[in-house]
């Protein structure tokens, strides 16, 4: 458990830019583009070799994450939305995708690429996963 400090003030995704990572296979976080850097608000270095999970959101329900994990663990790729948690304590939502990165067959780790969702997307998403917390 953890204690998350959050505002209710969301931060614009940024038009004509994704967002990158990468992880280990247990999700410490080993690589970070520069908009990743700048919508999560931590520095680059505060940002290596900690869970992914740092960015979440405490309105994401559990559920949404076991499906990833579920789905990446077996080498598939998946697609969801999800509501992150800045530094600051505001949040930013994403379309993401996540794929294993596999070399000779063995998953090493995985990355994220995740871009702008629709509005329509993020109001359906946030009532969804209101039903689901």
């Amino acid at each position: 458990s953890r204690r998350v400090y959050t505002l209710d003030e969301e931060v614009p995704f940024p038009e004509g830019h994704l967002i990158v990572s990468r992880t280990d296979t247990q999700g410490l976080i080993t690589n970070a583009n520069r908009i990743f850097v700048e919508m999560s608000g931590y520095s680059l270095d505060e940002l290596i070799g900690q869970p992914h999970a740092i960015l979440r959101h405490p309105d994401m329900p559990a559920a949404a994450f076991k499906d990833l994990w579920d789905t990446v663990e077996q080498g598939k790729k998946w697609h969801g939305y999800v509501k992150n948690l800045r530094k600051d304590g505001r949040y930013y939502w994403v379309f993401a995708s996540v794929v294993p990165n596999v070399r000779e067959g063995r998953i090493l780790g995985y990355t994220s690429v995740r871009r702008k969702p629709s509005r329509r997307k993020i109001e359906e998403m946030t009532a969804l996963y209101k039903t689901m917390r």
